[in-house]
């Protein structure tokens, strides 16, 4: 396993363990490093061929650090920048050729829009019209990033839809609907998808270096098993 990514699982232990025991100071430590950490270890293996993937792990660290902070300003924060993650992985799995991948395959679109418009009318009610707009708003973005994201193969559409998950179980904390133990699968889930979406553009990467994948205009495509 990578240096790093045992960096990585080590600060999300960490975060964790403050989630789900209490100490603050665990997880102001851990979550701010959660996704620079990754962004060295693309950087490194990549170098600046996928730099939306970087700037999309940056959205992240901030929206991490207002997510720690109390309150429902400190919420939308944390949305906003969480949503420019979301749009700048979605740019990175376009340039992998998403869109073609896509065009045939109307029926998981039309699912993944299910969804969506689901979970939306759901939660809609408690969280009131400003943040339930907002979080339609960010839903329809985080959505469209786990439907592309299936372009680089299983590892990076796991790392989608783990992402709604993580996501969702963070909504319905906000609409009042929490239960025991949320807390815990929130970062368990999240550190899970990053790990996965990262991760599934080096493997890609490397198997595009040794001539695996389809490469088009300096972009690649590749619908391996990874």
């Amino acid at each position: 396993m990578p240096p790093l990514i045992v960096v990585f699982a080590a600060l999300a232990a960490l975060d964790i363990a403050g989630v789900a025991t209490g100490p603050p100071l665990l997880e102001w430590v851990a979550k701010p490093l959660l996704a620079p950490v990754l962004a060295v270890h693309l950087w490194r293996l990549t170098g600046t061929r996928h730099v939306p993937v970087l700037a999309g792990l940056g959205c992240a660290t901030a929206g991490d650090v207002a997510l720690i902070l109390p309150g429902r300003a400190a919420f939308g924060v944390g949305i906003a920048f969480f949503l420019g993650a979301q749009l700048c992985w979605t740019a990175a799995f376009l340039r992998a050729g998403a869109l073609r991948y896509l065009r045939p395959r109307r029926l998981l679109c039309a699912v993944h829009l299910a969804v969506w418009a689901t979970a939306v009318a759901a939660l809609a009610p408690a969280l009131g019209p400003v943040l339930g707009t907002a979080v339609a708003v960010y839903a329809a973005a985080l959505v469209t990033m786990a439907l592309t994201a299936r372009v680089l193969g299983r590892r990076a559409a796991w790392g989608g839809l783990v992402f709604i998950g993580s996501d969702l179980l963070v909504a319905l904390g906000a609409a009042g609907a929490g239960f025991p133990g949320r807390a815990v699968l929130v970062m368990l889930s999240y550190t899970l998808a990053l790990a996965l979406i990262t991760t599934a553009f080096t493997t890609a990467q490397a198997r595009r270096s040794e001539g695996t994948p389809t490469a088009r205009r300096g972009t690649f495509v590749t619908r391996a098993s990874d």
